[in-house]
């Protein structure tokens, strides 16, 4: 059984890995919709930045 930090670990991983996936398929389908606005492609882009950040400072973290 893992223990709550490894567990937290993971869950953080899985999460940040969603956050990047809705954000890659929000630009999919503002492209496929044609781009209007640009406001997809904003909401996007922060979904992957926050996702991707997520990832890179759990990464530097002494207990990685």
């Amino acid at each position: 059984m893992p223990t709550p930090r490894q567990a937290h670990r993971t869950a953080t991983r899985i999460l940040s890995l969603t956050m990047i996936g809705i954000g890659v398929a929000i630009i999919v389908r503002t492209i496929l919709a044609g781009g209007g606005g640009g406001l997809g492609f904003l909401l996007g882009a922060m979904f992957v930045a926050l996702g991707g950040g997520r990832l890179y400072l759990q990464s530097r973290s002494p207990d990685a």
